[in-house]
């Protein structure tokens, strides 16, 4: 095995602006998606956001509806395994495999905060196939934030229709350190 994959998990962090809506919605489709592909075990995902503003905070009440609407697995609030909105860290990031950022702006503020691994951030929507050729701000995952519910499904889909390339992203990872 490779020194920079050693015996552990494929490490993915979602990266949004309070970790609230965005972020941990993509952190569930990905681990759901992960799962139906057989690789749950070897791939861990957490998510952050680059403000400490909703620090502790559960998943928008919205992004949790939209969530389990579309049958997804969502710990209630009050369980253990509940979502709490945390800032990310720069050592955080340092010991991520992949880094998705929503928007162009959370990865320059990724990529601010640990320079060194720059390469290791990407926009979630760079894997949606359907993005192929967009730039700057056309690759950004809408925020879902001041709108209403069919805001939360749309950023749900393109969520969903980038998952299946993070999944073959991280498998061609693992296939070339195994």
């Amino acid at each position: 095995m490779s020194s920079s994959f050693p015996k552990r998990p494929y490490r993915i962090m979602t990266v949004c602006t309070g970790n609230i809506c965005r972020s941990p919605m993509a952190e569930v489709v990905l681990r759901h998606r992960l799962a139906e592909a057989g690789l749950d075990g070897r791939v861990e995902v957490d998510s952050t956001g680059i403000s400490d503003e909703e620090e502790g905070r559960p998943m928008d009440r919205r992004a949790r509806r939209v969530l389990v609407d579309a049958g997804y697995d969502v710990p209630a609030d009050d369980s253990p395994e509940a979502h709490r909105a945390r800032q990310v860290e720069a050592w955080q990031v340092d010991e991520r495999d992949l880094v998705l950022a929503m928007t162009a702006a959370h990865r320059r503020a990724v990529q601010r905060l640990a320079p060194g691994v720059s390469h290791r951030v990407a926009l979630w929507r760079s894997f949606d196939p359907a993005a192929s050729g967009l730039v700057g701000a056309g690759l950004d995952v809408a925020d879902p934030w001041y709108g209403d519910m069919s805001d939360f499904e749309e950023c749900l889909a393109q969520m969903e229709a980038a998952a299946d390339g993070v999944v073959e992203h991280v498998r061609e990872a693992l296939a070339q350190h195994a």
